[in-house]
């Protein structure tokens, strides 16, 4: 098929995005059920830094954000003007001037730019957390831009509260930290003029409550970049931002800030984004934050969508991957049905978690034979490395962490390093899990969906018993033998296995 029949069945859609640090240009396609993105264009334009103390936008700035406009007209005049969205945000809603500024973008890319209002801003955020997040719990939602910082409140596609501060970190930086110069005490005018803001809305949102809190801003994504290099699981407390600021203060300049895993690019504007999520986790007593996978742009891009709330998002997810690597449902449905028996035995004895644990063990059983298309051998590295680096979305960094260690760990040796990087579930709950997986998956060996037992689970202090029937072990040599090697392999989890023989 070429290129354009292509385009024609599934064409282009393009969300333009006029921050207040960077301007973002997302072009994605739609393919079945899933969003594939074709490009991503991100230019730092620190449109913010060129308003002064009347609010009236430099021609320098103007010029550099107009400039970058005109690199993404060129792409643009190739996508069906109804599938573009181009916004504007945070510094274009405080310039006094901004109407100038919006008259010549316009007359570059030749389409309309949509001013956002700060709740807009904050209700887009929120519906691209939704469309990239899997959760059923009310979530509270940050997102720190460069002149303003939004906070929602909701559960599924739903906005519960919702309201943008006029506080961001290209605004603070210019504020707090003059001449790019770090001190305790900048830090400290920084969290507090941030702590002062956000305590108007405090009560507010206190008040409504939330069960997780998820953030996707370009300092929450540098942080857990940090964490990442470091091997440490991507959640986000306030202890680890103390430790963060302690490293900044090691520095004399932002521009000598110089601390691995920290983008240079992120780096100018890390101090007072810090200072302003400080502020935030304080104020709000936040324990801690997951990364999300979406934001504004994902929730422009959605609502463009057609049918986009119909299929839940981690199905759509997993029913791309498995098109695209071509794995065998019917395989992965037998293994889904065998952990279901053998989570719903040892659900009350090993006090097992349900929904988002056992969600994720299925879709693990899902996509475990991902890697299978590139070649058997080491086939479960190259799973590991199709999950680390796909779009899923629906699933958290620390979900991904979770089905990387389980793709890995499903069969032959365990690594129990492998294991502890993960962070969505207690290490006691996921070596749990990855025992089920693996024996789910040693029962469907054969690759039948018409030839299981009757059989039971029980424990007995941390030794399992499997029961099988006499007669079924004896048909199944090489399974009831491979049953009998897993002891030695979950003796690593602190576990053993035996096989008892049933009449």
């Amino acid at each position: 098929m070429t290129t354009t029949s292509m385009e024609t069945l599934s064409p282009l859609y393009a969300v333009v995005d006029l921050g207040s640090n960077s301007f973002h240009m997302l072009i994605t396609r739609q393919l079945a059920d899933s969003v594939q993105v074709v490009d991503k264009v991100k230019r730092k334009v620190r449109l913010a830094a060129g308003l002064n103390e009347q609010n009236i936008l430099s021609e320098q700035a103007m010029a550099k954000g107009l400039e970058c406009l005109r690199f993404f007209a060129e792409r643009l005049q190739d996508i069906p003007v109804q599938n573009i969205r181009i916004v504007a945000t945070a510094t274009l809603r405080l310039a006094n001037n901004r109407a100038d500024f919006i008259t010549k973008a316009e007359a570059i890319l030749n389409l309309p730019v949509t001013l956002l209002s700060g709740i807009a801003e904050a209700e887009h955020i929120y519906l691209g957390v939704a469309h990239t997040s899997s959760s059923a719990n009310k979530r509270l939602v940050l997102d720190i831009g460069g002149a303003s910082t939004e906070l929602i409140v909701g559960r599924g596609f739903t906005v519960k509260k919702a309201h943008s501060l006029d506080i961001g970190c290209v605004t603070f930086n210019q504020q707090y930290f003059p001449n790019g110069t770090l001190s305790e005490e900048n830090f400290k005018q920084a969290i507090s003029a941030a702590e002062l803001a956000i305590s108007s809305i405090k009560q507010d949102f206190v008040d409504i409550g939330w069960q997780c809190v998820l953030g996707g801003s370009g300092t929450m994504q540098a942080l857990a970049e940090m964490l990442i290099y470091q091997h440490k699981p991507s959640i986000i407390s306030l202890e680890y931002l103390y430790q963060v600021k302690t490293q900044i203060l090691d520095f004399d300049l932002i521009n000598n800030i110089n601390i691995a895993g920290l983008s240079i690019e992120r780096s100018p504007v890390i101090a007072s984004g810090l200072a302003i999520l400080i502020a935030l986790f304080q104020q709000l007593s936040i324990k801690e934050l997951t990364l999300s996978s979406g934001a504004l742009r994902e929730g422009l891009l959605y609502e463009m969508l057609p049918n986009s709330h119909k299929t839940n998002i981690r199905q759509r997810t997993i029913s791309s991957l498995s098109q695209r690597f071509h794995i065998d449902q019917l395989h992965a449905n037998n293994v889904k049905r065998q952990i279901k028996t053998i989570f719903s035995q040892l659900k009350s004895i090993w006090s097992l978690p349900d929904e988002n644990a056992l969600a994720l063990l299925l879709a693990s059983a899902d996509l475990h034979e991902i890697g299978l298309l590139l070649a058997y051998k080491y086939h479960q590295q190259h799973s590991a490395y199709i999950l680390n680096h796909a779009d899923l979305a629906g699933f958290s960094q620390s979900d991904r962490q979770l089905l990387v260690s389980f793709v890995s760990l499903y069969k032959g040796d365990i690594k129990l390093a492998i294991i502890e990087q993960q962070s969505a579930i207690d290490l006691e709950t996921a070596k749990k899990l990855l025992i089920i997986l693996r024996l789910a998956i040693k029962l469907c060996h054969r690759r039948k969906d018409d030839d299981w037992p009757n059989y039971r689970v029980s424990l007995n202090d941390h030794v399992l018993q499997l029961h099988l029937p006499r007669a079924w072990l004896i048909e199944h040599t090489l399974i009831h033998d491979e049953l009998k090697q897993e002891n030695h392999h979950i003796a690593k989890l602190g576990y053993g296995l035996n096989i008892m023989c049933d009449k």
